[in-house]
């Protein structure tokens, strides 16, 4: 599956399939929601949460090319994320794009 956040693969001719997207809803324990909360006292990487995005964005991208794969899919183009937080340490992250078939 090739991925592009542009709206063009160079030297490929494709029709589009539609909007695919993939998200999830991610949180750390209470534990790390304490320890983090004092870094933010003296600054600096908030390392668990970082670690927290990515897995995030790594399973949001993973669940929209699953949907791309079962519409027949061979690329998502203009692959965009965002995110947006749903609560105290619990944020949504959501990929997007649009499923293409090379013809």
């Amino acid at each position: 599956m090739i991925l592009v956040n542009t709206d063009y693969i160079t030297g490929k001719n494709f029709e589009m399939l539609g909007l695919v997207k993939g998200s999830t809803i991610q949180s750390k324990n209470l534990g790390r929601d304490i320890t983090q909360s004092f870094k933010t006292l003296v600054g600096g990487e908030l390392k668990a949460y970082t670690e927290m995005m990515n897995d995030a964005r790594a399973l949001a991208t993973k669940r929209m090319v699953e949907e791309a794969e079962a519409l027949g899919a061979d690329a998502v183009v203009n692959v965009r994320y965002s995110s947006a937080s749903v609560m105290q340490g619990a944020a949504e992250v959501m990929a997007y794009g649009t499923a293409v078939k090379f013809v």
